[in-house]
């Protein structure tokens, strides 16, 4: 971590693979400062970060233990008040539990997904705009959602059900934060198919236990699914966009 203080803030979860890691990658490069929240942290983010001239934090918690880590995040931020030019925070983290039908589904992997895909963005998003809430930057918090929240699948009901919940979650806050002087902006976005270890994850899949598998294959083999880095760059794109928190759910090929 450098001693620098940048004009942006930016918090993000899940910034130790795919998407996240292509993002925390391209954040690092504006020279601002990023706090990633993670599993495991990235030595590669360190170095970069430090030719940059970015203030990098790195946190290894699990998600799954949301109400922990809103304390300290709170803290955190109370301590570090800037003066900012913008806050945001990115909700990416999620997982797929093992692709069953809900009637074979473990309880214990269904809590797990409904606490790192929804309750997790929930507790952050409520301490992230508790802790900020005095502050004159712009501020900012994007869930990143899924065509799944919008398309009901067999054998994802948890995945569906958490980005579902997340989509509707950020239209209520959308409408919360519109009432207050400096509310924030607000929007679930839907970052399209990416070539990610969860698109692994589903081909892999029992064809008897996840009749949409075919499908998934498809994807790979056509070409049709989206780098990480070029997924990233979209939806960071679309976070800068003047219009951010217009649509509080939306689709980033829209």
């Amino acid at each position: 971590m450098t001693s620098k203080t940048a004009p942006h803030l930016t918090i993000l979860t899940g910034a130790s693979r795919g998407m996240g890691l292509s993002m925390a990658r391209q954040l690092l490069k504006s020279g601002d400062t990023l706090l990633c929240i993670s599993r495991t942290s990235q030595e590669a983010l360190v170095k970069e970060a430090a030719a940059a001239g970015a203030t990098l934090v790195q946190w290894t918690h699990d998600l799954a233990d949301g109400a922990a880590l809103c304390k300290r995040l709170e803290a955190w931020l109370a301590g570090n008040s800037g003066p900012w030019e913008s806050a945001s925070l990115i909700n990416n983290a999620g997982v797929i539990p093992p692709i069953v039908p809900l009637s074979e589904a473990a309880p214990d992997e269904l809590a797990r997904a409904l606490r790192v895909g929804l309750e997790a963005p929930m507790q952050l998003t409520s301490a992230f705009l508790h802790a900020t809430a005095s502050w004159n930057g712009k501020r900012k918090v994007l869930n990143i959602s899924s065509g799944l929240g919008r398309k009901a699948m067999a054998s994802q009901v948890a995945y569906c059900a958490a980005k579902a919940g997340m989509d509707h979650f950020t239209r209520c806050l959308a409408l919360e934060e519109a009432l207050k002087p400096n509310g924030a902006k607000v929007c679930a976005l839907a970052p399209g198919v990416i070539d990610t270890a969860m698109q692994d994850q589903l081909r892999a899949a029992d064809n008897a236990a996840f009749p949409d598998r075919a499908g998934f294959v498809n994807l790979k083999s056509s070409g049709s699914l989206t780098s990480p880095d070029a997924a990233a760059a979209r939806v960071l794109a679309f976070l800068a966009r003047p219009d951010f928190g217009a649509q509080p759910v939306a689709d980033v090929r829209e």
